[in-house]
């Protein structure tokens, strides 16, 4: 049949509705399915970049974001172990007990000497030295800055070898010692650790003269002082006044006369100073 607009209708029964066939296949059941719903997309992020190795990175990023991450760092901290009941964080190295160290109460320690030698010790740098070997033994190189110097304030006025004399005015004079310049009642300093040997008046021309062994040969002599401040017998330490300087003997003006013997006989004190 047509209809009033053109359309042809059916004639025939309409035909049945296609059947479509539908498929249930089971899916592979995950198993961290349920436990990634439960954390929440921002620890799924979390997690991610901590084993990722991105921490860092990610943390700028969400940062940046308004969104608070916590990440784990690799640390480089001992390795760290828990007791038995898994509470409280040991120390690896506390698992393992230490053995007991002990001493008897009168035990004595000894070490060498020389191996804690340094510039800030110069009466060790002096006392071995001596100890192996005799003052005369010693090179000028070894020797230099062994000895502390004899005034707070040094000043060459004469040095030691031939000169001429200011007593006499005679030449081929030869100078015991080292002048330093200093006032009357100027503090004279102990050049270094020994036992005073002499405290008087030196009839050859030292005047009042404070002498001071140091071991092995090695002597120091403080000549024409105005008093003593140290007796015989007395151990004096580098720096200690041992005297006050004058011009006392055979001076022509107050002055401190320094020298430094060796077994007995005179050296050039600056190769000690």
């Amino acid at each position: 049949m047509q209809t009033s607009r053109g359309r042809r209708r059916a004639a025939g029964p309409a035909s049945a509705p296609r059947v479509v066939e539908v498929i249930h296949t089971e899916r592979p059941r995950d198993l961290h399915r349920d436990a990634r719903r439960r954390r929440g997309p921002f620890r799924q992020i979390t997690e991610f970049a901590s084993a990722s190795g991105i921490g860092q990175k990610a943390g700028v990023a969400l940062a940046a974001t308004g969104l608070v991450l916590t990440v784990t760092v690799p640390a480089t901290s001992p390795v760290m172990a828990t007791d038995e009941a898994g509470i409280a964080p040991v120390a690896a190295s506390a698992v393992t007990p230490q053995p007991a160290i002990s001493a008897e109460a009168g035990a004595q320690i000894d070490f060498s000497r020389s191996a804690v030698v340094t510039q800030a010790d110069p009466d060790g740098k002096l006392k071995q030295l001596l100890s192996a070997q005799s003052a005369g033994a010693v090179s000028r190189a070894a020797s230099a800055g062994s000895l502390g110097a004899p005034l707070a304030s040094m000043s060459t006025a004469s040095p030691f070898g031939y000169r001429v004399s200011p007593i006499t005015g005679g030449s081929g004079d030869f100078h015991r010692g080292q002048d330093y310049v200093a006032q009357c009642g100027t503090s004279v300093l102990a050049a270094a650790t020994g036992t005073v040997t002499f405290v008087g008046w030196h009839q050859f021309g030292g005047g009042n003269r404070v002498v001071i062994d140091h071991g092995n040969g090695l002597e120091t002599t403080y000549n024409h002082l105005s008093s003593f401040n140290v007796s015989e017998g007395q151990t004096v330490s580098r720096g200690d006044v041992v005297a006050l300087s004058g011009t006392t003997g055979a001076s022509t003006g107050c002055h401190l006369h320094f020298e430094v013997q060796v077994n007995g006989e005179v050296v050039d004190p600056t190769g000690w100073l």
